[in-house]
């Protein structure tokens, strides 16, 4: 298909059509109050920015376009009828959500100044509130169907700085503490907002791969110490294609950007198993290499295929990963169980650690933790979240249970 620039996409989006994806703006003094509320609409699909200040609101909406002005009426700092003004004078003509109690002679006297001035006014979202009100409240503004795949390359990504990574932590199947995080690719497009990989990662003989690679290593490496600052150190594992290590400027790169610092554990890299089995003397050769520059190699997506890993020439690997087909409803399925069995017995035998994929119920949990896994890691536990929120973030225990024994 050919690809167009955004800009032309933006001048065909914006003729007579609402944007694909809905922007709010939140407006509050208190910082922490900023994030929850910017993370809560972030969950439903919504770009979001932040407002602090009254003074900054007017450049906001000239420069972000919101679709949403999310308002609460207990804070201190803001003034509220300015704020109003502000949007009556700037012509805004999205919705207003106020949040406070409906009864309250506050939120009484927003609603009918924004009467007055003719300010779209969605209903009140009473405090305190859970995400299914939330929903409820915006869901006007939510697109009626999914977004089309983005007209944008890799390369368009880039250059723009669409490109981010999120993290899922990875829990010890023991004692339910974090072991690390996986980092995952995302794009947050101007018009469609955040994006999975499956609809701009290139194949791996894309000439744009290497800087998607390179992307990957250089931005793990930051976000590795904002998450030093911000709740001390976190072991990162990243995703690249086995054909990384066939070019040695790209893998002399790679180890000269680990840093030196001393909380520094090191760098995981997953590979995809059926890349491990197609290219054997490729990947053990890179896995032993680099061990001795503080970076291990992790098999990811091992699954029915797991015999073939019994005909490497050697086993330097770090880890194992089940594919999640076999970790979802694994406790009723004997098939699975076997196959889950069979890896964790091959990780065992070689030093490795497991960790089991996609774990979403309690149930898979308790089958993971039985078969012995070292680690888990699903939307049980969280789903990826941006840096940002993964640095306040902290593991969800699977509901009603303790840890095991």
């Amino acid at each position: 298909m050919e690809q167009i620039s955004f800009s032309e996409y933006s001048r065909a989006a914006n003729f007579g059509h609402r944007k694909l994806t809905p922007r709010a703006c939140v407006v509050d003094s208190k910082k922490h109050l900023r994030l929850f509320l910017s993370d809560a609409l972030e969950d439903l699909g919504f770009v979001t920015c932040e407002c602090g200040q009254t003074g900054d609101l007017a450049g906001m909406l000239q420069t972000e376009q919101p679709d949403l002005i999310v308002l609460s009426v207990c804070v201190d700092g803001i003034n509220v009828g300015e704020i109003l003004e502000v949007i009556v004078r700037k012509n805004f003509g999205g919705k207003v959500l106020v949040i406070g109690q409906p009864d309250s002679i506050m939120v009484k006297a927003v609603r009918q100044i924004g009467d007055e001035y003719g300010i779209a006014m969605l209903p009140s979202l009473p405090t305190p509130f859970g995400a299914a009100s939330l929903r409820a409240s915006v869901a006007e503004l939510l697109p009626a169907e999914p977004a089309p795949s983005p007209a944008v390359d890799v390369a368009e990504a880039l250059k723009a700085g669409w490109l981010e990574l999120w993290y899922q932590q990875k829990i010890n199947t023991r004692t339910l503490v974090p072991s690390g995080a996986e980092a995952l690719v995302r794009m947050r497009h101007p018009a469609w907002g955040v994006v999975p990989p499956a609809y701009f990662i290139p194949d791996d003989k894309d000439p744009h791969f290497r800087a998607l690679s390179e992307f990957v290593v250089g931005r793990a490496i930051e976000d590795w110490r904002y998450l030093l600052e911000s709740q001390g150190p976190v072991d990162l594992s990243i995703n690249l294609p086995a054909s990384f290590f066939g070019n040695a400027e790209a893998v002399r790169d790679l180890c000269r950007a680990m840093p030196t610092h001393p909380a520094f554990g090191g760098l995981l890299i997953e590979i995809d198993s059926s890349e491990v089995i197609e290219h054997p003397d490729l990947t053990v050769d890179a896995a032993r290499r680099l061990r001795l520059h503080n970076i291990a190699i992790a098999i990811d997506n091992v699954g029915t295929e797991w015999p073939s890993l019994l005909e490497l020439r050697s086993f330097p690997f770090a880890e194992l990963k089940v594919d999640q087909q076999y970790i979802n409803g694994c406790t009723d399925d004997r098939l699975k169980q076997t196959v889950c069995r069979r890896i964790v017995e091959l990780a065992r035998d070689n030093g490795a650690r497991v960790v089991a994929q996609g774990v979403e119920t309690r149930a898979d949990f308790l089958a993971a933790h039985d078969i012995g896994f070292d680690l888990v890691q699903g939307h049980l536990f969280g789903k990826p979240v941006a840096v940002r929120k993964f640095a306040r973030s902290r593991p969800q225990l699977p509901s009603g249970s303790d840890e095991p024994s």
